[in-house]
């Protein structure tokens, strides 16, 4: 069960015994950073094959727990990836992450910077050309990256976490700034990663975006305020919109503190 970082359940988690096997377990997580503490105690669980939306606004802290899941953030607490500790040896290869600024060779085609970080992946690694066939980019993988707009070198990125299979994929908004069209290709691409086995948590502070997760935890100040499914925190809240059930389970939490 999912819980925020005061240890109080939260509503709409399914059940232990429905879910398919935890890719990423997380108890007690907490993060401090120039004495201050930024994640308080998180509880989280990611399933084998299912897609996580972690929404909130800018500063929450959704870049550190991701940067805690793959191995790069000091933290408190366990946290346990593909079984073994974040970065250890055992998860290396198997773990892809599209940071928010992108991380490629701009002087590089996309083809090359995917066959690059294939050979880095060894046997793990897939076909660079259903790679690039999977991200939309087959048509102009032999163009350098910096003749691509935003949203396709931000598919080249993509490309390069995914060209090593990875059993976990960590995606810190890959979506923002991005054109309707190319968000949709990308959800398309994300949905059938997705259905290949590999979890996958997406973070972002576009709402609608929910819809597209199997589940979503809803961010705020270093604590998950729900963990739900989009059309569970409508009905919870009684809200029309995401962004107006957001603002509803902000309203109860705060009410909960002032009552404590």
């Amino acid at each position: 069960m999912m819980k925020n970082g005061k240890g109080a359940p939260l509503r709409g988690t399914p059940s232990q015994e429905a879910r398919p096997p935890a890719v990423v377990r997380v108890r007690g997580l907490r993060v401090s950073r120039g004495g201050q503490e930024i994640l308080h105690g998180l509880d989280l669980e990611l399933a084998e094959g299912s897609i996580t939306g972690l929404l909130g606004p800018s500063g929450c802290g959704k870049t550190t727990l991701m940067r805690t899941l793959v191995g790069v953030q000091r933290y408190e607490g366990a946290v346990h990836v593909l079984g073994s500790r974040p970065g250890a040896p055992a998860t290396r290869g198997r773990v892809g992450y599209m940071t928010q600024g992108g991380a490629v060779y701009t002087d590089l085609t996309a083809r090359q910077n995917v066959a690059y970080f294939a050979s880095l992946a060894g046997h793990r690694s897939r076909d660079v050309e259903d790679v690039l066939v999977t991200v939309g980019l087959a048509e102009i993988a032999d163009r350098p990256v910096s003749t691509y707009s935003g949203g396709q070198a931000g598919r080249v990125s993509l490309a390069c976490a995914l060209v090593g299979s990875p059993d976990l994929l960590v995606l810190d908004e890959p979506t923002v700034g991005l054109d309707p069209v190319t968000r949709e290709e990308l959800w398309m691409a994300f949905r059938a990663i997705a259905e290949a086995g590999t979890a996958i948590l997406v973070s972002s502070h576009v709402m609608d975006e929910a819809f597209r997760c199997d589940r979503v935890l809803l961010m705020r100040d270093g604590r998950f305020l729900a963990a739900a499914t989009a059309a569970a925190l409508l009905e919870r809240t009684g809200a029309e919109t995401l962004d107006e059930a957001f603002l509803a389970v902000i309203h109860d939490a705060d009410a909960i503190e002032e009552n404590r």
